[in-house]
């Protein structure tokens, strides 16, 4: 009888700037976006169960998340779940990562792939909407590849919009609290709340500025309008994959085919223009968690820094 393998319990330890590279280099090494397999949601009664499978030659995986809106007026994040690392050719399973963690720096690595294509070179103004994990996420991940000099938080509740700004700050970054109107003067605008109606008015966005939304990944909900999109370029992670739930761009009405997507964008295939905004809408995709998931692997592996325990596979 075989020996059950040994799955390593594995801390994320990777940084952004990490993070974007290993993305990035998935998408230089060819992977088509547009075929991957796609999230599988199921609704249960605290919230939603997402399954999301991906697959390259060196690795599969699988990410099992949790959705539960109710979650943070209990004190407990409102994402949950697991990623489990397979190798590729034989699927036997290597690691096994906390799924809220690794969402919670893929998700930024990934704007911060996309925006450092689209920004100007002088983009120094980040408005960002939110105050939880994602908006502190994306305020570092920014930072590190973009000439960011200020932050304006916009968010519901005082307390962790006041928390977001002292972080900024000691981050090295001039910050503050404002309201929905200082887009007018960003130059990078990021979404990253649960709202389901727009946050501001699109009108106000400056056409050299660029705006990303990551709060939602269905069809219904959206924090931009369809004045914004109607004046922008668009950018997708995968138009398959927009047009399923992508509600910024569908409730908006926009056209598939002016979507071009991350792997176009990366790869230098896409124009990016700087006349007009340009508006990146991020949903979430399981290779992202893949290819970070294998970089934190590799990397525990070169540096022989894998966790001390381990879990028998079944």
């Amino acid at each position: 009888m075989t020996r059950p393998a040994a799955i390593e319990s594995l801390e994320l330890t990777l940084g952004h700037p990490a993070a974007v590279e290993a993305l990035e280099r998935t998408l230089l090494d060819g992977l088509d976006v547009e075929r991957c397999p796609q999230r599988s949601a199921v609704p249960v009664p605290a919230g939603e169960l997402l399954l999301m499978p991906a697959a390259t030659g060196a690795f599969a995986g699988v990410k099992i998340a949790g959705v539960a809106p109710a979650n943070p007026a209990a004190g407990l994040p409102r994402i949950t779940g697991s990623y489990l690392l397979l190798d590729g050719p034989t699927l036997q399973p290597l690691a096994l990562l906390d799924g809220a963690a690794l969402t919670a720096l893929r998700t930024p690595a990934v704007t911060a792939l996309a925006l450092r294509a689209l920004a100007g070179p002088d983009a120094a103004h980040l408005v960002v909407f939110g105050a939880g994990p994602q908006a502190f996420g994306h305020v570092a991940a920014l930072r590190a590849v973009l000439p960011l000099e200020r932050v304006t938080v916009v968010a519901r509740r005082p307390g962790p919009a006041a928390e977001l700004v002292r972080y900024a700050t000691e981050s090295g970054l001039a910050a503050a609290v404002g309201g929905a109107d200082a887009v007018a003067r960003a130059d990078l605008v990021v979404c990253c709340t649960t709202a389901r109606t727009p946050l501001f008015d699109g009108r106000l966005v400056p056409d050299g500025a660029v705006v990303a939304a990551v709060g939602s990944h269905e069809p219904d909900a959206r924090e931009v309008d369809e004045r914004l999109v109607g004046r922008a370029d668009l950018f997708v992670e995968a138009r398959a994959v927009a047009r399923r739930e992508a509600g910024d761009l569908l409730m908006a009405g926009a056209a598939e085919e002016s979507l071009v997507n991350l792997s176009e964008l990366v790869t230098g295939r896409a124009v990016v223009r700087h006349d007009r905004p340009r508006f990146f809408k991020s949903v979430g995709m399981a290779w992202q968690d893949l290819a970070v998931a294998a970089a934190q692997y590799s990397e525990s592996r070169s540096s022989g820094s894998g966790s001390s325990h381990s879990l028998s596979a079944t």
